[in-house]
């Protein structure tokens, strides 16, 4: 994630001096907070947060197969009882998200009618690519189109594999899952911590976006149970995200070095990963993430690029606006989750990816709201839907149409059955010129991908448990760190063979409290933004609220 300060745009319209409507609240940032160790954090959230996180670390290291059982029980039972739960939250958070723009409350600025952005919209635009979807795309680019196209582990709607309907499906439920849907929940949880923390003056946590629900007792209970499932689900979620990351890694080392991949090494991987975590962590936004960022965003740059040009590069192009059409054609029918005939496909693909979304919400949904102070809302939803969106369209038909092309083809390892998600990638890059150049730069993409991942990460629970402080002590995010790689090491470790199993179970597991709240939150800011218009309208009655440029 790049961070760079800019002056204001000069285009951003001049209404004069407004008042913010703040909540009347006694509450003080950190007024809960206890130091222990050094540390400044906050009673209950940070013990209760951490004592499950080293918990569930501990039992399934020490007992792996007991851990995983009792997780994959957990995992059905979840699926069992609340598919449906999962299946349609994303419909009704896009719908919710439509409303607001086209409402009078789309007018609304972030941080008030005077705020102005703190970054060039092409920073803005390069700061959500990096902060939402990087391991996935370098994971999934070419392996989940091929894989719906292969049956490598069903097919979507039951299409019958290899067929043009099958390639056809193959990428519109690839963006299916990539496009709207999780960026719609990102930009609301981004929306509802952005809006009460610059326009009301609260901290920024997820309880504080119940305040118009629960109003004082928000710092109660209610409130200490509602940050610790948001650190949980993001513990999961991230966990989930650098074990992925690790096993793809892993594989390409093994592919490109001769050994055999194992949990062994995977582990070491994710270990020497937090270590660099932990090293960026202690240089600091400047001399960390962003600089990590600034190399990462010209390397995945630079091997799209690639792919489109070594690539099938008339198939590409001309697929970058059919696979939209198919998209826009087939997403009626994905969205369905009754009488499924897909039912196995749907738990293990749809139900997971939207369950890995809701539960990196909060980690991505701060981010976002750290990085948009000044927009309104309408210019909020519109470019961090509609941009993501468009470079999960380019990106998937780049990777999945060259995959594609070579199994048709029978060009390399690809011209065979997939054996496995983490490899296609590389097997990919193998039929294409300059193969160890181009998979070395994969690998180091996806290290430094994990490696910004857990330091941003780290930085986003550390938020949350020091009670909304950003200027906690750094050893806060360096224990934060080092919990994620653990976390991520326990799910692999106990997932034996079967690891994406394992990580899709602790993620659809983890992340069912907090589709709850979710869900609630989306009520709950509607509340606030209609109580901050109407106030707004009442202290200017003669003046009709202006609509930004």
């Amino acid at each position: 994630m790049t961070i760079e300060s800019t002056t204001p745009e000069p285009d951003a319209p001049i209404t004069g001096e407004e008042p913010l409507f703040e909540y009347e609240t006694n509450y003080e940032v950190g007024q809960d907070n206890v130091a222990v160790l050094g540390f400044d954090i906050h009673n209950p959230v940070f013990f209760l947060s951490a004592g499950l996180v080293l918990l569930f670390s501990a039992a399934t290291l020490i007992f792996p197969e007991s851990s995983t059982q009792t997780l994959m029980a957990a995992r059905t039972w979840t699926l069992q009882s609340a598919d449906w739960l999962f299946a349609i939250t994303p419909i009704i958070v896009i719908l919710f998200v439509v409303s607001l723009c086209v409402s009078p409350l789309g007018r609304i600025r972030l941080g008030g009618p005077d705020a102005r952005p703190d970054f060039k919209i092409h920073s803005w635009i390069a700061m959500l690519f990096a902060s939402g979807v990087g391991i996935g795309f370098m994971f999934y680019g070419a392996a989940e189109p091929l894989a719906y196209y292969t049956d490598w582990f069903g097919t979507p709607l039951g299409v019958e594999p290899g067929t043009p309907a099958a390639e056809r499906l193959a990428f519109s439920a690839t963006i299916f899952h990539w496009g709207l849907f999780p960026w719609a929940i990102y930009a609301t949880v981004g929306l509802s911590l952005g809006f009460f923390a610059h326009n009301k003056g609260l901290p920024l946590s997820i309880r504080s976006t119940f305040y118009p629900i629960l109003g004082e007792r928000v710092w109660g209970w209610p409130g200490h149970i509602i940050d610790l499932f948001a650190v949980v689900s993001t513990i999961f979620g991230l966990a989930t995200t650098i074990g992925i990351g690790a096993t793809q890694a892993t594989s390409g080392l093994a592919y490109l070095f001769g050994f055999e991949p194992n949990t062994a090494v995977q582990i070491a991987l994710i270990a020497a990963m937090t270590g660099l975590a932990v090293l960026s962590v202690l240089r600091g936004l400047d001399g960390g993430v962003k600089l990590l960022s600034n190399i990462n965003m010209g390397l995945a740059f630079a091997l799209l690029m690639f792919v489109i040009i070594a690539g099938p590069t008339i198939a590409i192009f001309t697929g970058i606006g059919q696979n939209f059409m198919s998209y826009v054609t087939d997403t009626p029918a994905l969205t369905g989750w009754i009488d499924r005939t897909d039912i196995l496909w749907f738990h293990d693909w749809t139900i997971f990816y939207w369950a890995w979304w809701i539960s990196w919400s909060p980690f991505v949904g701060m981010f976002i709201a750290r990085i948009s102070r000044g927009r309104t809302v309408r210019q909020y939803f519109a470019v961090v839907l509609l941009a993501p969106f468009t470079i999960c369209v380019i990106w998937f038909s780049a990777f999945g149409k060259t995959a594609l092309a070579q199994h048709q083809s029978g060009t390399g390892e690809l011209a065979g059955d997939m054996t496995s998600a983490s490899l296609v990638l590389f097997e990919m890059l193998a039929g294409m010129p300059f193969p160890e150049i181009t998979s070395a730069v994969a690998i180091m993409l996806l290290i430094i991908f994990i490696v910004t991942s857990a330091d941003s990460g780290a930085l986003v629970v550390d938020t949350i448990t020091s009670g909304g402080k950003t200027d906690s002590p750094v050893g806060q995010r360096v224990f934060w760190a080092t919990a994620l790689g653990l976390t991520a090491s326990a799910l692999l470790y106990g997932g034996g063979t079967d690891v994406l199993q394992s990580l899709q179970a602790g993620t659809i597991t983890a992340a069912l409290p907090f589709t709850v709240i979710l869900l609630v939150c989306c009520l709950s800011l509607y509340m606030g933004m209609r109580d901050d218009h109407k106030q707004m309208n009442a202290s200017a009655p003669d003046e009709e609220v202006a609509e930004p440029a």
